[in-house]
């Protein structure tokens, strides 16, 4: 029962850090990591990601909701299609730069699917949660 209160902990603590700049979601997943079992760690990643990526879809729904007045002057500007490309949207989910709250916004706006969006979104934030729960749950 506690690992599925720790999982479900995971799962909005991700979302809560997605929308919270408070929250830190990689603090947690380190904390987790030296408080778990390997198996128990790898759901908590997941978790995790999947959260952050729930979150930062209503970031992208929201800006995509509202961006209706500001639809053509995206579709006319340059840097539109290229500041919300998939490389740019995978790469602030694994490194977050520049930071995905900003890309999340703009992605929306641009009209990026939300396909698109949300696997790259997913892939990036588990890539970038394994590679810091990796090293503590090896040195224990």
């Amino acid at each position: 029962m506690t690992d599925i209160l720790a999982v479900l902990g995971a799962l909005g603590t991700g979302a809560a850090s997605a929308l919270l700049p408070l929250v830190n979601a990689e603090a947690y997943a380190i904390l987790a990591a030296t408080r778990s079992h390997a198996w128990l760690a790898v759901l908590l990643v997941l978790a995790l990601a999947i959260g952050q990526t729930a979150g930062k879809l209503v970031l992208f729904e929201s800006a995509r909701r509202g961006a209706g007045r500001w639809a053509a002057k995206l579709a006319d500007s340059r840097w539109a299609g290229r500041a919300t490309g998939p490389f740019v949207v995978l790469g602030s989910a694994t490194l977050g730069l520049p930071p995905l709250a900003i890309v999340s916004l703009a992605a929306g706006a641009a009209g990026q699917r939300r396909l698109t969006f949300g696997v790259l979104c997913l892939v990036g934030r588990t890539v970038r949660f394994v590679v810091l729960v990796l090293p503590v749950a090896w040195a224990l």
